[in-house]
């Protein structure tokens, strides 16, 4: 196992440790044709779906946005196989954690993939309040992206995914703080229980042991709420707007906690555990063990680190503890289990227990269940050898005794709830018979978005292929479908499935048959509705920087990763099966079907074809720039904003962009005519404001495009990576303003070495600040001497190999006179052996995370709290997020720790911002979060760091 790096996969957002669409991960290339997501969805056999759109569990994977495609291990023989795993067992088991990168991916892919095993990872948040390792974007838009990455994960673990609506407000270290940032715990453990309610999970299991052992507040949030969930979700008086909208309370029969020993734990005293899994039992199906394969899902997960993160064969071992239980024990004389599952019956005929004694109403029931079992078995053993099309016919047989066995409880006068949860067993199983069908028949569909007639034409440039579309727009969609089987089947349609509202030209509505490796094409003409949707998140947050819960803008996504695409195209085909009649006499016929989103096929800038699922975006992008802006009042009277403006118009497109201003505030020029000739040009416009009254405060600048009558003031991006699917992430054409009584020297050179990335150096412009950035790699050969004061971005010892390499020249500088400013890095280990500091100092992990917490000026005379600006306690109010991260624990005499805060029931930590005189020069370490605080406009944060960098050395 690669250094650092534990086989459970927990997050370390709470132990400097390295952080170890939802997704139905049944993730397979061909998906049946009901959806969750269309609420007359229609069964194979042409009935209305079961049961109602929130009791339907996922669909395949890549009905979702924020997917990428389909592993190999999903299609064909290995999918067909883990379909028939998947199909011969009807447990079901949801994991809860804190963060992306929290969960257990060994053993998640060991139950999903092992077992069979029906299975949801719920993640709190989206990891927006950490640290990215790979860029400077945070906040939200890091939302996005780890979300993206969590899911390419899920893909390998082979599970599905949920979120509740809370947000990551960075690290905390109690429970407390995190429920009291979350407005108390009702809203995850609302969101916790519908989760529960909805997937009806036989085994719950939180990661977390819910105490101190878990480090990071939200951590243990996570399992004190999953463990109040595993009985709440059973009480129809908690959360009863649940049950209004047609949830049914369930009742998880056994409930477990982990961290019991310590992660990455590899012996554990036996009273501390119930189940101990190994989880580096190889698979032949995967070729590699299932933690491997786990950590090749993890390792997608870029801005946690975890790029080159591996795990060596052998035994791997993950711990857990049964905490709760509704049935009985099923410990044995050591008190320990063989599997999640002890004492639960997940088989085929034990699916009765759901009817809670209504089964005699149906005397058929146990020997159709057993049947159905045995066709399963056969199926398997059919598939177990080379050719995949032995299994089509107990496949049919299987979803044509479910779609009776449906219709047959569907239409009983057994009460609700017991129809919900017998049915949503049964509907699950057909969904992956039908999917098994898919696959061992080798049928194929696929929808594209064409610029021409010919659905084999060779995909564009991903910056000419319409990979977006926008109201009033006129577009193509090509879709084809492939018969891979020995045997011909009949289409009874090709249909392409969009929004309310939209309306499509031509297809194939008629029933035709398809030769084996024959084609059946139809072209479909769309015109995109004013009215029509965009893609987009469905939760947004008004003030990242202060809210820790996102605003839910549409319900009907509520939990889900994204909302899914808008478009996808379904076929409906028959097949007979040989030498089988009803009792008419007439053949037996099997109905199934397949479904895919639309996408759209390009070739990407490394020259690799590839496909994004159509999106929806306005008309225009109104982007201003930068998002937020600080302003000194020592700087003039005027400021310049940038706006830019995209089209996605096929044609010319014309507007007038507009700055909306604070009150007696104005800009030249007052308007400005906006003309763009084709699809994906920008244009950036740059207007001069004059504020009216330059007073510590905070102001708002907004810009708005009118055109054709329409009003557009928010700007998109494509957040997406080779390695991810994509998504799109919107932001208010909005600029923050804040207003900052600072005094910054504009004779004072500074040199800043970007780490991992930050706004900083954009900030001290702002105020009027020289800056310029020096590119790591060209640190051995730059003249330093041209600077007063060098800065190193945050983690730049942990990034960029040239400031390790060159930390001499670094020092050198320091001792010739210069100020060099070091900002935090996480790799306590690499920092403390490299020795880059001028004198001894221990870097450690301490941190202080509540973000009020009293700050004390320990030395109230040095220079560093009045040149330029007199720094007072008042220059710590409205600090956010945090205080800061990774202090020094331990210095020598030659350092003065400058100021001392903690966090509630901690001793002073000093080790947050320290000073020394090397040679001529000053050398000063900073933990306190200033990447946060700057691009904020916290006006004491910027004072501070003003004079930070402009402390002087004695010459």
């Amino acid at each position: 196992m690669g250094r650092g790096v534990h086989a459970n996969f927990c997050g370390l957002h709470s132990f400097a440790l390295i952080f170890l669409c939802f997704l139905s991960l049944c993730a397979r290339a061909q998906a049946p044709a009901k959806s969750a997501n269309h609420s007359a969805a229609a069964t194979s056999n042409g009935t209305a779906s079961p049961l109602p759109d929130h009791i339907q569990t996922d669909p395949p994977g890549l009905l979702y946005q924020g997917v990428p495609a389909p592993l190999p291990q999903d299609e064909g023989l290995p999918g067909l196989r883990l379909e028939l795993l998947r199909l011969g067992t009807t447990a079901r088991l949801m994991q809860v954690v804190a963060h992306p990168d929290d969960e257990d991916g060994g053993m998640l892919t060991l139950e999903a993939r092992g077992h069979g095993v029906s299975t949801l990872l719920m993640t709190l948040n989206r990891g927006e309040g950490g640290q990215n390792k790979i860029g400077s974007n945070l906040s939200d838009v890091l939302g996005v992206l780890r979300a993206e990455e969590l899911l390419a994960s899920d893909q390998h673990y082979g599970v599905q995914e949920r979120f509740s609506h809370v947000a990551d407000f960075g690290f905390s270290k109690s429970p407390d703080e995190t429920f009291a940032k979350w407005g108390g715990h009702d809203l995850p453990l609302g969101d916790m229980v519908r989760v529960i309610r909805t997937f009806r999970p036989d085994v719950l299991v939180a990661r977390f042991s819910g105490t101190s052992r878990d480090g990071h507040g939200h951590h243990q949030a996570s399992s004190i709420l999953a463990r109040e969930a595993f009985r709440a979700a059973a009480d129809p008086k908690r959360f009863p707007e649940q049950i209004a909208e047609g949830l049914e309370p369930w009742q998880p029969k056994k409930f477990y906690i982990g961290n019991v020993c310590g992660f990455g734990a590899m012996t554990c005293p036996d009273a501390d555990w119930t189940l101990k899994l190994n989880t580096g039992e190889k698979s032949s199906e995967l070729g590699m063990s299932y933690v491997q394969f786990a950590m090749e899902g993890l390792r997608h997960q870029l801005s946690q680190g975890a790029a080159n993160w591996t795990v060596d064969a052998g035994d791997r071992f993950t711990f857990y503890r049964l905490a709760d239980s509704v049935i009985p024990s099923t410990l044995d004389k050591d008190g320990h289990e063989r599997s999640f599952f002890d004492g639960l019956d997940t088989t085929w005929p034990g699916l009765t227990a759901f009817l809670n004694g209504n089964e005699k109403k149906f005397p058929r029931l146990q020997d159709q269940l057993t049947e159905t079992a045995k066709q399963v078995a056969t199926a398997t053993t059919d598939a177990n050898g080379s050719d995949a099309s032995t299994a089509t016919a107990p496949l049919a047989r299987i979803i044509t005794q479910l779609d009776h066995l449906i219709d047959e409880v569907n239409h009983s006068t057994i009460e609700t709830k017991e129809k919900v949860d017998f049915l949503s067993r049964i509907a699950e199983k057909q969904r992956q018979a039908e999917t098994a069908l898919n696959l061992a028949l080798g049928v194929k569909l696929t929808a594209d978005v064409s610029s021409t007639n010919g659905p084999d034409a060779h995909p564009l440039k991903e910056a000419e292929a319409l990979t977006t579309v926008s109201p009033g727009q006129e577009f193509l969609v090509a879709a084809t479908f492939h018969n891979g089987s020995k045997q011909s089947l009949l289409i009874d349609h090709i249909a392409l499935e969009v929004p309310a509202g939209w309306t499509t030209v031509n297809g194939n509505t008629k029933a035709e048959t398809v030769k084996p490796g024959g084609d059946l094409h139809a072209d479909f003409h769309l015109r995109v509705p004013k009215d029509a949707a965009y893609t987009r998140p469905y939760w947004h947050r008004d003030d990242p920087d202060t809210e820790s819960i996102n605003q839910i803008d549409n319900p009907k996504y509520l939990t889900l990763p994204f909302p899914p695409p808008a478009l996808r195209a379904r076929v409906e085909y028959s097949i007979y099966e040989s030498g089988a009649k009803t009792e008419s006499g007439a053949k037996t016929k099997t109905r199934n079907g397949i479904a895919v989103p639309v996408v759209t096929p390009f070739v990407n800038d490394a020259g690799n074809r590839s496909a994004r699922p159509l999106a929806i975006v306005p008309a225009f992008s109104v982007e201003l720039e930068p998002g937020t802006q600080v302003i000194s009042t020592h700087n003039g009277s005027t400021t310049t904003v940038t706006v830019g403006v995209t089209s996605n118009l096929t044609h010319e497109a014309h507007g007038l962009l507009r700055l909306e201003l604070p009150q007696a505030w104005r800009s030249e020029p007052a308007q400005a005519s906006v003309d763009l000739s084709h699809r994906g040009q920008k244009q950036d416009f740059q207007f001069k404001v004059f504020p009216a009254g330059l007073q510590e405060g905070r102001a708002t600048i907004r810009a708005v495009l009118d055109s054709d009558g329409e009003k557009y003031s928010e700007g998109y991006t494509l957040v997406a990576r080779e390695d991810l699917g994509s998504f799109y992430y919107y932001q208010p054409a909005r600029q923050r303003v804040s207003i900052v009584d600072v005094r910054a020297s504009r004779d004072l050179k500074v040199g800043y070495i970007m780490g991992a990335g930050d706004d900083i150096p954009t900030v001290l412009k702002q105020v009027g600040m020289d800056v310029t950035l020096i590119p790591a790699e060209n640190l051995a050969s730059e003249d330093l001497s041209r600077y007063g004061t060098i800065v190193l971005g945050i983690r730049a010892y942990d990034t960029q190999k040239d400031v390790v390499a060159n930390n001499k020249r670094l020092l050198d500088f320091v001792s010739a006179g210069g100020t060099l400013v070091v900002q935090y890095n996480t790799g306590v280990q690499d920092f403390n052996s490299g020795k880059f500091t001028p004198y001894p100092a221990e870097l450690s992990r301490a941190r202080v995370s509540v973000e009020e917490a009293p700050v004390e000026i320990l030395a109230p005379d040095d220079p560093i709290f009045h040149q330029p600006n007199t720094i007072t306690a008042r220059d710590f109010d409205g600090w956010v997020q945090e205080r800061g991260l990774y202090f020094m624990g331990k210095w020598d005499d030659h350092f003065t720790p400058l100021l001392a805060c903690h966090d509630p029931g901690e001793d002073p930590q000093k080790g947050g911002l320290l000073r020394t005189q090397y040679g001529k020069g000053v050398y000063i370490y900073t933990g306190y979060a200033f990447f946060r605080q700057l691009p904020a406009g916290v006006p004491g944060a910027v004072r501070l760091y003003v004079n930070l960098l402009s402390a002087k050395g004695i010459h």
